[in-house]
């Protein structure tokens, strides 16, 4: 018997492809919810509209002018599955309720100890990692260091936007 490979995505960037593992084992849920999206070609032409260099870039949801994409149901937050928010892992981007991921997702550019699971509190839940950048890092360190402002209320915006042209499942 043989074990079954997680599934692997490539992110067509403008500036660059990164690919990308994900963990179906651990976080079979945001895996299913991520490549549910990805299945209906739902992340072409989105934005990394979040971008901070020594943190984390954050993509996923939003067009150019800054407006949000209409999403699915929230998912269940996978947080404490066993995972840290290290260098280059994906992790499920939700507001202050725990259970509140939809489509949008980030990318840690650095160890985030302070995003893991560390209790039931909603303080304390964390940021459920589901994938890690295996090809493209390279690609992912530029996008962290493009120049950022202000846009439409929103912080830390790529001036220039960086565009994620499609994400597809590699077969």
């Amino acid at each position: 018997m043989t074990e079954e490979k997680n599934p692997q995505v490539v992110m067509e960037t403008s500036m660059g492809t990164v690919k990308i593992e994900l963990f179906k084992d651990k976080a079979p849920i945001s895996v299913r919810n991520f490549l549910s999206y990805v299945k209906d070609a739902y992340y072409d032409g989105t934005i990394f509209h979040r971008v901070i260099k020594n943190f984390m870039i954050q993509g996923g949801g939003l067009d150019e002018n800054m407006l949000p994409k209409k999403t699915k149901f929230a998912i269940k937050n996978e947080a404490g599955n066993g995972l840290k928010n290290l260098r280059g892992t994906l992790a499920m981007a939700r507001t202050s309720m725990v259970d509140s991921a939809t489509s949008q997702f980030f990318v840690n550019v650095v160890d985030n100890a302070f995003l893991d699971h560390a209790g039931k509190t909603p303080d304390r839940f964390g940021y459920a990692v589901f994938g890690q950048v295996i090809e493209g890092m390279d690609i992912v360190d530029a996008i962290r260091d493009v120049k950022t402002g202000n846009k439409n209320g929103h912080q830390d915006v790529p001036v220039e936007p960086v565009t994620i042209n499609s994400i597809r499942l590699v077969e």
